[in-house]
């Protein structure tokens, strides 16, 4: 998510990019006893979860209790939508397999529900709903191809594809930060710290249209700082920026739960400056706009 960030939740306009690091799922039946067999696959194409569950998709055991019990409940969110679905269905091998680090936050949750939500033949976006929960932007970005322009109204997600690629892409660099944010406690934060949170999502909606309409990285970096001020100022929280990359001639930009994941840096120096600037601080994981946008 480019803009938004959790204002997102209360019917701000933001702007989301599909990235190339994704998920693949493939479920093929097997010859078992009834149980379904499910392998969660890292990017090393070693497994971290193994699991078995019951032919209504109930868990029966595995390397991971608190998986288990999650992926139980997009089995049965699933039959929600679809009551007769695990009715006499044969055993099958599901194996789902990441192309990036987890702790990339690049969207495991959303790629997952996505894809389970192809297979199935079910609304994507009641399956989250029903599980995970969130704004449903990244399941957006996940069943698109291109950029998209998400909001919600009423709390029904709507979006729609925009074919975005901003004439400064080569002054973008995204880099991981090396700290694995949790979505719900920042959500947790946002309630308690946002008093009138109406007003800052329309403020908001305002920075996204500005910055799809910016064509300069000078441009795009005053707004992008202006979205990271009305954040920080929301949540009592200081700015990327301000916390990392104070000397960095641009502006910062985090992506996500403030203080983790991926931070987003313009500059009207190119992009593979800014790459060394940000791998001298100790920042090794940094891509530009095209090794990370879809």
């Amino acid at each position: 998510m480019l803009t938004g960030e959790y204002f997102v939740l209360d019917g701000a306009l933001a702007l989301g990019v599909p990235v190339r690091f994704g998920q693949h799922l493939r479920v093929v039946p097997v010859m078992d006893n009834g149980s379904h067999q499910w392998v969660s696959l890292g990017y090393d194409g070693l497994p971290w979860f193994e699991g078995r569950f019951s032919p209504q998709g109930a868990y029966q055991g595995g390397s991971d209790a608190g998986v288990g019990e999650r992926l139980e409940g997009l089995f049965q969110a699933i039959k929600k939508q679809r009551p007769g679905f695990w009715q006499d269905k044969s055993a099958l091998r599901f194996e789902a397999r990441l192309s990036f680090p987890r702790e990339w936050g690049l969207g495991s949750s959303s790629t997952l529900v996505a894809a389970l939500g192809l297979w199935a033949k079910v609304d994507p976006f009641a399956l989250l709903a029903d599980t995970f929960g969130g704004s449903g932007y990244d399941l957006a970005c996940a069943l698109s191809g291109q950029p998209v322009l998400f909001q919600r109204r009423d709390g029904v997600a709507h979006y729609v594809e925009c074919p975005y690629k901003p004439p400064f892409a080569g002054h973008i660099c995204f880099v991981y930060l090396n700290r694995k944010q949790d979505s719900r406690l920042g959500i947790a934060r946002y309630r308690k710290q946002v008093k009138e949170p109406a007003a800052a999502a329309e403020a908001i909606s305002s920075l996204t249209l500005r910055f799809l309409q910016a064509r300069s990285a000078e441009a795009a970096a005053r707004i992008v700082q202006e979205h990271e001020t009305l954040v920080s100022r929301a949540l009592g929280l200081p700015t990327v920026k301000e916390a990392l990359f104070p000397d960095f001639p641009g502006a910062v930009k985090s992506l996500g739960a403030w203080g983790g994941d991926f931070a987003m840096a313009i500059s009207t120096q190119p992009g593979e400056m800014t790459r060394q600037y940000l791998r001298s601080k100790g920042y090794e994981t940094v891509f530009t706009w095209a090794e990370m946008a879809l």
